[in-house]
């Protein structure tokens, strides 16, 4: 099993992020609208077929790292809600996910 601290999840997510944009400048498209046409079969994957296949990678590596980073998140506000009664005191800290 291995472990997923948050900073690697937010470190993934901007890299994911970035990747993401760069195809929709090039292609003029958001890549929710791309990855629906992508997993749909509706694009003609010739000559931008390694484009596409990258741009599905970075979108499902962002899907993946959003849910991770809910799934933390809540994790962490129900810990800290049965610690800590009516208010939360919320303090840095660094969680990890065993995934």
């Amino acid at each position: 099993m291995a472990t997923l601290t948050l900073s690697d999840i937010l470190d993934d997510i901007q890299i994911a992020e970035q990747g993401l944009r760069k195809f929709e400048r090039r292609y003029w498209i958001s890549s929710d609208d791309f990855y629906d046409l992508y997993a749909h079969g509706l694009l003609d994957n010739g000559e931008n077929g390694e484009d596409f296949a990258e741009w599905a990678g970075h979108y499902k590596l962002r899907q993946k790292r959003l849910s991770a980073l809910k799934e933390i998140s809540s994790k962490r506000v129900k810990t800290l809600q049965k610690k800590e009664g009516k208010t939360i005191n919320l303090a840095p800290a660094e969680p990890v996910l065993e995934i």
